[in-house]
């Protein structure tokens, strides 16, 4: 008997996402920020660092003022999480270990990664010697990172560890600071965890039906790219995978819904905050566009004459709605925004309460906007900070 598929505005739609994504409803504080990781799956790690590093700003947009030691401990302590390649280099829970079986072994498979390892078998018996007598260690405790010159030319050992941290011989589940710790997967991977037992179907069912929970609901694209799925390896599970099919109004696209988020209407309070570009509710851009019908790109990369919002440019979430963006800086004790722009008039108030929580979570007092789309938003900014 076929189930009909289930019919949804894009104002539902919009608000399943947002709770899916830990936006609306009360905020799991019980859960902490390690509740947030499991209910998200995936954690992104990116180098740049305004406010604060990005995987930071995750749990500080859905819980609030978290305390930045805390964070880190959160994910750092206890082996609770682990680092690898999903939606790109992301901190993941420690039990979705069996999970990446089937990227391990495609990397063994494949037999190098983007650095060509000219020594692979002296290399990395050295590194794994190093750590089953002295680790856990970081690449300048195994060595060094670097010969010199651009950040991308690793030395040998750096190569050789990574490798090893690419086909699960190696793994990290700390870091010191910004430096990666590497240890053996014996020693930290729990006994009943460490395994790559499972088919690569089975590793990609479970990876679709996580993505579709954290997501709530998405179209094929949406939910393959949350882990860095192939198309072909989401069609092969997609009907085993416990997600329902569901049409969105406008979408124009099939898309599938996980059924808990159907179960219940989206109900409860809407976050005010502002949110890293490397935050997975606005991930892959054709979606945040279909969803929210705002355009955002990080400029990080871009050469500063042609950036449109700024370096770092943090979108504004208030009321369910993307409603603007502004590109943070720090001078002292004094949050500045570089440039800031909305999307209503309305928005200038959740512009100057998202500024001003912001500002009290890095430790800034003084808050100062630089420049705005025009005057009138940069004075009514202003405004509403000098009114909180």
């Amino acid at each position: 008997m076929t189930t009909a598929t289930v019919s949804l505005s894009a104002d539902e739609a919009r608000r399943i996402a947002l709770r899916a994504q830990g936006f609306l409803g009360a905020p799991d504080r019980k859960g902490g920020v390690r509740g947030v990781l499991r209910h998200l799956g995936a954690v992104q790690l990116d180098t740049i660092s305004v406010l604060a590093r990005s995987h930071e700003l995750i749990p500080y947009a859905r819980l609030g003022a978290v305390g930045r030691p805390a964070v880190e401990a959160s994910y750092w302590s206890g082996n609770h999480a682990f680092e690898y390649w999903s939606h790109a280099a992301c901190i993941l829970p420690i039990e979705e270990w069996p999970h990446f079986a089937f990227r391990r072994r495609a990397r063994r498979d494949r037999g190098y990664r983007w650095h060509i390892l000219a020594e692979k078998e002296r290399s990395t018996k050295a590194v794994l010697d190093r750590l089953r007598a002295d680790g856990p260690l970081t690449s300048t405790e195994l060595g060094g990172a670097k010969n010199g010159g651009e950040w991308f030319e690793w030395s040998e050992t750096k190569i050789a560890v990574e490798w090893l941290l690419d086909i699960g011989e190696v793994v990290c589940t700390e870091r010191r600071g910004w430096k990666r710790v590497y240890d053996l997967p014996e020693r930290a991977v729990p006994d009943a965890l460490l395994h790559d037992d499972l088919s690569d179907t089975e590793c990609l069912r479970r990876l679709v039906a996580l993505a579709g929970q954290s997501l709530g609901l998405g179209t094929r694209g949406d939910i393959a790219d949350y882990h860095r799925l192939k198309n072909d390896q989401f069609d092969a599970v997609i009907a085993d995978s416990g997600l329902i099919p569901v049409e969105v109004e406008g979408w124009g696209k099939p898309a599938w819904a996980d059924p808990a988020a159907l179960a219940t209407a989206p109900r409860g309070r809407h976050r005010t905050t502002l949110l890293s570009p490397f935050d997975s509710l606005i991930w892959e851009r054709p979606r945040t566009e279909r969803i929210f019908g705002f355009t955002h790109r990080l400029e990080a990369y871009v050469p500063k004459p042609k950036r449109i919002h700024g370096y770092f440019a943090m979108p504004l979430l208030a009321g369910g709605l993307l409603q603007g963006r502004v590109d943070p800086g720090r001078e002292g004790s004094t949050l500045v925004a570089r440039q800031l722009s909305l999307t209503t008039p309305a928005a200038a108030r959740p512009m100057a309460e998202a500024l001003r929580e912001a500002a009290a979570w890095v430790g800034c007092d003084e808050i100062r906007v630089d420049r705005a789309a025009n005057a009138q938003e940069a004075a009514a900014v202003t405004a509403e900070l000098a009114a909180l």
